[in-house]
């Protein structure tokens, strides 16, 4: 009895960890800008559009198959080559400077950045703004604002 009490707790243990980058993305999903490509020069503000196609959007903490929200990094490593490496997959997205939050679903955004040459990228995270497994994740882009 000692054995199936303990191997219980070890599974509740597992699964109650298991939950950080398992919430699944669907095949062929994809967050793109909808107005902006690489190498745009614009003026400010700088309004961003998202797209997304695959997947809905719903709000941070909606558990919900088949969504997640937007998240915008800005002038930092591409996704997975960051300071969290490999490991920025099964993380929270951290809420700062460089990673924008749009957890009540919003779609689109207007940016107070400052002249100069700016990265943009877009990663979808789930109802904890951890990425969904596979991450989906736009390509970076360069623009320059004037």
């Amino acid at each position: 009895m000692k054995q199936v009490l303990a191997a219980l707790a070890i599974s509740a243990l597992a699964l109650g960890s298991a939950a950080a980058g398992e919430t699944p993305s669907k095949p062929g999903t994809k967050v793109y800008f909808i107005n902006l490509k690489d190498g745009d020069f614009i003026k400010g503000p700088v309004k961003v559009l998202f797209g997304l196609s695959g997947m809905g959007v719903a709000p941070a903490g909606i558990a919900k198959e088949g969504t997640g929200h937007h998240h915008l990094f800005i002038d930092r490593p591409p996704f997975l080559e960051g300071a969290g490496g490999a490991d920025e997959a099964n993380m929270n997205i951290p809420a700062d400077d460089q990673h924008k939050h749009f957890g009540g679903g919003q779609t689109e955004t207007t940016l107070e950045l400052a002249p100069g040459t700016h990265t943009l990228q877009m990663v979808l995270g789930d109802k904890d703004h951890i990425p969904h497994n596979p991450p989906v994740a736009s390509e970076v882009i360069t623009i320059t604002v004037e």
